[in-house]
Formats: structure tokens, sequence, C-alpha cells
């Protein structure tokens, strides 16, 4: 599934979601770079094991408010955010070059253009 992060009226950036548990489980690693986030949905914790790239991470609450954001490099295990639901994987600095930090807001928008309603 595909989408949008946006913050306040302004996309800052497509998305990939990963909802099901097996694209949870493959995660960022069935991608080339992060160039494009993904959004991993119910999730408080990641790792980057297999990973050939860093990502910073975002962890979000259930009203999708940064709870925090965290740089990892490769074959890492992070620590969970307890007050996480979700987390938002992209290349490192993207975050701060969309002018987000935590406690901002962000919305994101699902596509449905596979057919869904």
């Amino acid at each position: 599934m595909n989408g949008w992060i946006v913050h306040d009226t302004r996309v800052v950036s497509s998305v990939n979601v990963a909802s099901s548990r097996q694209a949870k489980r493959v995660g960022m690693k069935a991608y080339p770079n992060a160039a494009t986030p993904l959004v991993i949905e119910s999730c408080r914790w990641v790792h980057t094991f297999g990973m050939r790239f860093p990502v910073d991470v975002a962890f979000l609450d259930t009203e999708n408010r940064i709870v925090d954001i965290r740089t990892m490099q490769p074959n890492r295990l992070g620590f969970p955010v307890f007050r996480a639901t979700h987390v938002v994987e992209a290349e490192p600095g993207a975050f701060r070059h969309w002018g987000l930090a935590p406690g901002d807001v962000i919305d994101i928008h699902l596509s449905h253009l596979d057919g869904a309603p």
C-alpha cells in the first residue's frame, strides 16, 4: 500500500506502508535504499539486521504525534518506545529536512489506487 505523509497542509513525502505480517517482517530490506519512507503499522521497535544503509526512525503514538526520532545504523537492535504505536523509517536527515521533530503531528494518507474503497 502507498500513501503520503502530510504535516499541516503540505505533503512532505510519499510513503510505502507495511501492514501485513510479511511486509513488516521484511521492512525496509525490501528496498534498495530509504529514499521512499516506510510506515510500519502496530510497531514499537525496529531492528536493522540485514540492511545495507542507515535509517532515521520516527516513533508515532496513537495521535500520529512524533514521540522520538532515532538514527539507526545497519545491523543494530533498537530499544522499544512503549508510547509508540507505529513507526516511519526514512533516509537519515529526512525528518530534519522536512522540519519535523518530536511533538509534531503528521497525517498518513493512504492511496486507494489498488481498488480498495
